[in-house]
């Protein structure tokens, strides 16, 4: 039934999809995470993306996601894994959360959703914050990298952006 759930961010309906399980891997080698990390996942769903984040070791792991049936479901996931007072969970709208101490955001939204946040990361995002999408861009902003990744059914895209570089 969750898988059917959608979501409304600034007035946008998102659907949600969650991560393959199998792209969790690439996506922390490309955000290169570090100890001294904090990494934000916009709409993080039942949370599986920073709860890997969490267990790589970042320093501060921030779930946020506006629909509280999905945020109770992360909640969980990370209580099986033993990870619960490892990471923040925002029941929010992200558009209404400071993103400002960042060092790596994650996001697997609609291109629609990420141009209107653009503003606000170009706002509130140190230079050299990554940010990762899964299959839809920034519009206007430039990718560090694109990884490309065959899965049944589908290729799916990954975008690095970097804070500084991706927007000039």
């Amino acid at each position: 039934m969750l898988g059917l759930v959608s979501t409304y961010y600034e007035g946008a309906r998102v659907p949600w999809v969650p991560t393959r399980e199998e792209l969790l891997d690439i996506i922390m080698k490309l955000a290169n995470l570090k100890p001294t990390d904090a990494f934000y996942d916009l709409g993080c769903g039942d949370g599986r993306v920073v709860l890997k984040a969490a267990k790589e070791g970042v320093k501060k792991a921030v779930c946020i996601e506006i629909n509280p049936m999905l945020i109770e479901k992360a909640k969980e996931s990370a209580k099986v894994e033993n990870l619960l007072n490892k990471i923040e969970f925002i029941n929010e709208d992200f558009f209404k959360v400071s993103l400002s101490d960042a060092t790596v955001i994650y996001m697997y939204l609609l291109t629609s959703v990420n141009r209107a946040l653009r503003p606000k990361l170009e706002s509130e995002l140190k230079e050299g914050t990554r940010v990762v999408t899964l299959d839809f861009e920034i519009p206007g902003w430039k990718p560090v990298q694109i990884i490309e990744i065959a899965l049944p059914m589908r290729t799916a895209r990954l975008y690095l952006y970097v804070k500084g570089v991706s927007d000039k």
